[in-house]
């Protein structure tokens, strides 16, 4: 697919990288970003090429939110049409194969901030702030905050929502939102190091993991065990677990075919 608002590429390490290419607009989401987003998403996930996708933004910032001109002349079929479409990739990442890291630098805002807490990592710059700023504008995140809550826990997730405050990037750490922070001289490296490292694992252990926490995620206590412990053996009988087993023994780098 050829795209216009997000721009894809492929290394020869694994990792793939997408950026959010609005950078007149502060990349923020329009019905073409969106939906174009998610098709890379997509395209990305199938590729056997890659193993870690790297999403970030062009310009000044990661995401400004949503392009609120767009919002006027709509009725309430069409705003939830609009709606489903912003938040759409959102939901895509959850259901990915491969793990995704949210690359912060300047601000993520609204569902800007939604991506970042909907990514499955997240690294940013310590200049870097992170907000649910639509009560601002007479609007709420709450589209958004449902992979905030998941990332902070009810009460700050309550607390962003009703405030719109902006975080600094340490805070945003401390409160579970994002992994790691690193002078913004060092976040475009550090977060290439940080995928190719991870684009070293198992890509079969990866995605079994991740398919399995976020099926896990919403289960009782003992129900999750019981779906883990079913999800562990299906890993233990491929192919790559036992190169990786064979190759911890020998001392030597594992050769992984993905099956």
């Amino acid at each position: 697919m050829n795209y216009e608002n997000v721009v894809v590429e492929k290394g020869n390490d694994f990792v793939a990288s997408i950026t959010l290419n609005r950078p007149q607009n502060m990349n923020t989401f329009n019905t073409p970003l969106a939906t174009e987003l998610n098709c890379a998403l997509l395209e990305l996930d199938a590729d056997r090429q890659v193993r870690v996708i790297i999403l970030k933004g062009n310009g000044r910032v990661f995401s400004a939110g949503i392009d609120v001109s767009d919002f006027f002349g709509m009725d309430v079929m069409a705003y939830r049409q609009w709606i489903e479409c912003m938040e759409r990739p959102l939901v895509t990442m959850n259901s990915l194969n491969k793990p995704v890291i949210a690359q912060i630098h300047g601000v993520a805002v609204a569902n800007g901030a939604g991506i970042v807490a909907a990514a499955d990592l997240a690294i940013a710059a310590e200049n870097a702030r992170i907000g649910l700023t639509a009560i601002n504008v007479g609007l709420n995140c709450i589209g958004p905050v449902v992979p905030v809550v998941r990332s902070i826990g009810r009460k700050r997730a309550l607390e962003m929502l009703f405030y719109g405050d902006l975080y600094p990037a340490l805070e945003a750490l401390k409160m579970g939102l994002i992994n790691r922070v690193v002078p913004e001289a060092d976040l475009e490296k550090t977060t290439r190091e940080w995928a190719a490292v991870l684009a070293q694992k198992s890509p079969i252990a990866l995605q079994i993991a991740k398919k399995a926490f976020y099926a896990a995620e919403d289960m009782d206590y003992k129900t999750a065990f019981e779906y883990m412990n079913e999800a562990f053996p299906r890993l233990c009988s491929t192919k790559d677990a036992a190169e990786g087993i064979r190759a911890f023994m020998e001392k030597r780098t594992p050769e992984w075919k993905e099956q």
